[in-house]
């Protein structure tokens, strides 16, 4: 009964309400100028996107990373997988690029790291294909943003169980945000500054990778925007 009235839920949180976007990018110009490393976000237009944006105060709802040809899975046309995401009711998944052709998307790319580090990266995240997403990451993240009165931010953060705590469940902002972790790649830092001997210096301190959402990565200082149809 529990899984029944789960699955109903799932697929009422990820059936669609709009239309796809008039800006939507060709497959084939999108694909020829990512690299591998590359995050792509989207907005969505299922229930549970309108949440997550209405939520973190932003346009993006999901994030996905692009893998190029690290994997051997293809289509049934033969087209490649080149993401590999992590989508409420599947887990963590590969797709084809064609799978977001017709979503609005931002494309941003980690400035200045290698090709070895940005296929740890990538690696990182394939060896994570089957695991399960981390509902109540979803909704710790929903009970700190959300305005309560009488509590701070840090007393909301302090309330936070940090999802389920198993390492095989994420969402998929903290998927990403573990792999760039693992080559030591900031997003969105605690700075912590400290004087030295008249010397002002500042630390950069990573944040847990389960506190980050899609939005993290379009404001960070160290991701370029790329534009496909400028490029």
């Amino acid at each position: 009964m529990a899984n029944r009235v789960g699955r109903g839920l799932v697929a009422y949180l990820t059936q669609e309400l709009r239309e796809p976007p008039q800006t939507a990018f060709d497959a084939g110009a999108l694909g020829a100028m990512l690299e591998v490393g590359d995050v792509i976000l989207i907005a969505g237009r299922s229930r549970v996107s309108a949440v997550i944006r209405r939520m973190t105060s932003s346009i993006w709802s999901h994030a996905v990373l692009y893998v190029g040809d690290m994997l051997d899975v293809y289509e049934p046309d033969g087209e490649r997988h080149v993401l590999v995401e992590m989508e409420l009711g599947i887990g963590c998944a590969s797709a084809p690029l064609s799978k977001y052709a017709h979503e609005q998307l931002r494309v941003c790319r980690p400035f200045d790291l290698d090709f070895a580090e940005r296929e740890q990266v990538a690696r990182y995240c394939i060896l994570r294909l089957g695991y399960d997403y981390d509902v109540k990451n979803v909704l710790d993240l929903m009970r700190y943003l959300a305005p309560v009165p009488f509590l701070s931010a840090r007393m909301r953060r302090r309330m936070l169980a940090l999802g389920s705590g198993l390492p095989t469940r994420a969402i998929c902002s903290s998927l990403i945000a573990r792999a760039f972790e693992r080559v030591r790649y900031p997003i969105l830092p605690r700075v912590e500054t400290i004087e030295d001997e008249g010397l002002r210096r500042e630390i950069l301190h990573i944040r847990h990778h389960s506190l980050y959402m899609p939005r993290d990565f379009d404001i960070s200082p160290y991701f370029q925007i790329v534009k496909p149809t400028l490029v």
